[in-house]
């Protein structure tokens, strides 16, 4: 290690502004070093000891992306810096190496330790120091607070989709439900009538009996008019034997697979002269056992709905868990389906042999929910959303493409950059595609890349398949 002048210091864009006396402090405290091409100069992640300023030669800055070094930058005008820039900040944060400082020509380059260039720019520019201060630490819990905010919201729209999801099936069920209670005591007091008309016990269990029995599986779906002249049939057949409203018994006899045979039955149980109040009895426990469908289907959409629910939050599961990718994107697809509305068709297409996934299955669920709603607002309530899985080399892919406006090719570069966003002020953070950014970069060693035209932009996430 050498030593430096002054002079050689004032020529540097960084220091051309100090005085004698702090350009001789910084000869005092600092040194110059000399590197190889191809050396480090200092390694992301480890302490951050020094601020390195180039005198002369080239550097590059780069920083670690799934295991790769990917450079960012790479300079070798004098006066460009790197290492414990934030040596400012003191104890208040952690002081680590954010890039990695590698020479690209044999290099010189001058080191001053971290806490003395903290110390200076603290004491020499107060000022300064504080501005720096209030804009990193503000804009930290600026991200911190819309981030949370974009977690709520997305909570609340999800919330909202569910509820109203939950609000159909659960109506119907409590519909149901009532009329299946009238219609219960109503069947009751048939039977009463019949047995009080004079209808042995051996008839009325033959009757009973004979309902059991009657409903046989069609052999081929009916049309529009098949059914309608069944229905002619049997309400002409009802009228032709005195049942009193044969023509309004008759739809809901023939949608339970009756017909005029089926009524013959029942009269040769029943007798002629007890024929309404049995036809009466038969068509109201037809419509109880109506009723028990709806009521399971409901109870079975709703069981349903909360089992995506339970898919999208991962609540009962372990953070880190191999999982069906399908199994995420349609728990995610449920979630929004209020949001998505009648306009949109939605196309999936997985790839049946794509094995599971080790990954975080709750936060990608957000990742998930950023570019779909990202990709409905850029359709305007109107398009077509292509959900897709593939297997790429050693890693899962996930293409959500839609058919909106597109991405302006000079965006592309920035949509993940935190805060960036083209929404009218008020309708977007920004934030929505830095948080999925981080959750598929960051905690997944995986990557997002994004391709867009007018009419076809796609963002795909790249996951690996093996834990790293």
């Amino acid at each position: 290690m050498t030593t430096v002048t002054p002079d050689e210091l004032r020529a540097l864009f960084l220091f051309e502004r100090l005085d004698d006396e702090q350009l001789a402090w910084l000869c005092e405290y600092g040194s110059v070093r000399a590197y190889s091409e191809g050396d480090i100069v200092c390694a992301q992640g480890e302490p951050a000891e020094f601020l390195f300023v180039l005198l002369e030669g080239e550097v590059s800055l780069s920083q670690l992306i799934r295991e790769h070094q990917a450079e960012l930058t790479r300079g070798s005008t004098p006066g460009v810096y790197g290492g414990a820039v934030m040596a400012y900040l003191n104890d208040r944060i952690e002081q680590k190496y954010a890039h990695t400082l590698r020479a690209t020509l044999p290099t010189r380059m001058f080191a001053l330790p971290a806490r003395k260039f903290g110390k200076a720019v603290r004491e020499w520019f107060p000022m300064a120091t504080h501005l720096l201060e209030g804009i990193f630490f503000g804009m930290n819990n600026a991200r911190r607070i819309v981030d949370q905010r974009e977690r709520l919201t997305a909570l609340g729209t999800i919330t909202a989709g569910l509820t109203h999801e939950l609000n159909n099936p659960a109506a119907a069920a409590s519909r149901a439900s009532a009329e299946l209670g009238d219609r219960l005591v109503s069947a009751q007091k048939r039977l009463a009538e019949l047995a009080a008309a004079g209808v042995d016990c051996e008839r009325l269990g033959k009757l009973v009996h004979l309902r059991e029995h009657l409903r046989e599986p069609q052999s081929r779906p009916r049309t529009p008019l098949e059914i309608s002249d069944a229905e002619d049939e049997l309400g002409d057949w009802l009228e032709e034997h005195d049942v009193d409203g044969g023509w309004e018994l008759a739809p809901g006899l023939v949608a339970a697979g009756l017909g005029v045979a089926d009524a013959q039955e029942v009269a040769a149980v029943a007798g002629d002269r007890q024929l309404p109040a049995a036809m009466r009895w038969l068509a109201e426990v037809i419509e109880v056992g109506q009723l028990q469908a709806e009521i399971s289907d409901a109870t079975g959409r709703i069981t349903a709905l909360l089992d995506s629910a339970r898919q999208y939050s991962q609540l009962d599961r372990a953070p880190h868990q191999r999982v069906d990718l399908r199994q995420l994107l349609d728990s995610t697809l449920t979630m929004l389906k209020r949001k998505i509305g009648s306009n949109v068709q939605v196309v999936t297409s997985y790839d049946p042999d794509l094995p599971e996934v080790p990954v975080y299955a709750a936060e990608l669920n957000q990742v998930w929910t950023n570019l779909i709603v990202n990709a409905l607002y850029a359709m305007n309530g109107k398009g077509t959303l292509t959900i897709r899985t593939a297997r790429e080399n050693d890693h899962a892919l996930v293409e959500v493409a839609d058919t909106g406006t597109g991405i302006p090719e000079e965006n592309l570069a920035r949509v993940f950059t935190p805060f960036f966003t083209t929404k009218p002020v008020g309708q977007g953070t920004g934030l929505g595609l830095d948080i999925s950014w981080r959750i598929v970069v960051d905690r997944h060693n995986g990557d997002i890349r994004v391709e867009s035209q007018p009419g076809d932009t796609r963002f795909q996430v790249l996951l690996p398949l093996t834990d790293t």
